[in-house]
């Protein structure tokens, strides 16, 4: 299966389940619970905006999560976070790109 993620995707995602973008206890629910929002934004901010960001696998897809994530906290000189098997389940049913 392919993911993606673009910032067109993720306002979509959002608008589907009738979310505001500034709904941090909705965004929460929706990308896997506690620190969901966390996950949403670290989405938003990997990817360029107006480009697309695409991966041939689950496995791709949490891996650039990550290094992003990894990245960052060494940007801010702070320990990196992991996202949970929840998190990892809800990201990607939510990019997982229809066959």
């Amino acid at each position: 299966m392919q993911y993606s993620v673009s910032h067109h995707k993720l306002k979509l995602i959002l608008s589907a389940q009738g979310i505001k973008g500034g709904d941090a206890g909705a965004i929460d629910k929706l990308f896997g619970g506690k620190d969901g929002y966390y996950w949403y934004g670290t989405l938003r901010d990997m990817c360029p905006e107006g480009k697309t960001l695409s991966w041939d696998n689950q496995y791709a897809m949490v891996n650039a999560i990550q290094a992003h994530e990894n990245a960052t906290a060494a940007e801010d000189e702070m320990p990196a976070e992991k996202p949970t098997a929840a998190h990892i389940a809800a990201i990607s049913k939510l990019l997982a790109d229809p066959i």
